[in-house]
């Protein structure tokens, strides 16, 4: 068994319409999916991705219509990279940005790597980091329709940030439970603060990563809008994601067992500083329901809820997907 690097983030937005412009007319990501929350059928599920929605390119938002605004602290996902081609594509983004408005903190590093760091318009934390010297996990193939170049285009999920008062717990997680290693640390951007550690699993490199920040200055943090419920992490397919329930469980971690998500199937577990880890199969995929020439321009509802359509068109507000070629 091999966690294969990041499968999804799965953020939280209070706005559908404006977060469908900002990640499909300003970061030039594809909608691949328009669908429903299955816990909450009253509020979208969007998915942009690469041009097919590959595993390891999905960031994900939940429409959470009257959620607050996330108050920044600890056991949290405190930033989700998207990666590009090469460090010169981090000028183009950073003039691009400037004509947008886009809010962001100039060019910097993560670590190893040139990054730009920057908000979405809730208050998302991002950064875009370059692959210029990945040799690791392959990025995605960015969406042909997209208004950024090709060659500029984001391919991916970079590294997920996790930020917690007590690395110790989380470690543990990642590197006796999961198949993380601690690969290397770099220096915080923040005076004083300790350095940022490095986990990486699978082939490694800037698609397989995870960042473990240490602050003890900071309270919990309060999820809403602009904030990040989950990272979702790549398994081969449902056999061994079996394997991984049994493993959880014998080693007494709490979790939900596997779920049916249509598009994958799923297990969540929240780790000892409770932040919630999702394990996903890499199949069978966005295309399974659509065309991929036409991949979010309706509402897809899984089969089980396929008989409650009327209902849940009803109450979603319309959001309108067909233009975005």
């Amino acid at each position: 068994m091999i966690i294969k690097g990041i499968h999804h983030v799965s953020a939280i937005t209070a706005h559908a319409k404006g977060n469908y412009h900002f990640y499909t007319d300003i970061l030039g990501l594809r909608l691949v999916k328009k669908t429903i929350n299955q816990d909450d059928p009253s509020v979208y599920h969007l998915f942009y991705a690469d041009e097919m929605g590959n595993p390891g390119t999905d960031l994900t938002f939940f429409e959470l219509p009257y959620a607050g605004k996330t108050m920044h602290g600890i056991s949290s996902i405190s930033t989700t990279s998207l990666r590009v081609s090469e460090d010169k594509a981090l000028n183009y983004w950073l003039d691009r940005f400037n004509q947008h408005g886009v809010s962001h903190q100039g060019i910097s590093t993560q670590g190893k790597r040139k990054a730009l760091y920057f908000q979405d318009p809730e208050g998302q934390r991002l950064a875009l980091v370059s692959d210029e010297n990945n040799d690791g996990v392959p990025g995605g193939t960015p969406w042909k329709h997209s208004p950024v170049p090709a060659q500029y285009g984001i391919r991916g999920l970079g590294p997920v940030r996790l930020t917690v008062a007590d690395k110790q717990p989380t470690e543990h997680i990642l590197t006796n439970i999961l198949t993380f290693k601690l690969v290397d640390q770099y220096p915080s951007h923040i005076k004083g603060n300790e350095d940022i550690y490095v986990f990486s699993t699978g082939k490694g490199g800037t698609g397989a990563e995870v960042h473990l920040e240490v602050r003890t200055d900071l309270p919990r943090e309060r999820l809403g809008r602009g904030g990040v419920h989950h990272v979702a992490f790549r398994v081969e397919d449902e056999a061994e994601l079996a394997q991984w329930r049994h493993l959880l469980t014998e080693k007494r971690v709490a979790n939900s067992g596997i779920i049916d998500r249509y598009y994958f199937k799923a297990l969540y577990f929240r780790e000892p500083n409770g932040i919630l880890f999702e394990l996903s199969t890499d199949g069978p995929g966005f295309a399974t329901d659509e065309d991929p020439e036409c991949l979010g321009e309706s509402l897809a509802l899984p089969p089980f809820f396929e008989d409650r359509r009327k209902e849940i068109e009803a109450n979603l507000e319309p959001l309108d997907t067909t233009n975005h070629k």
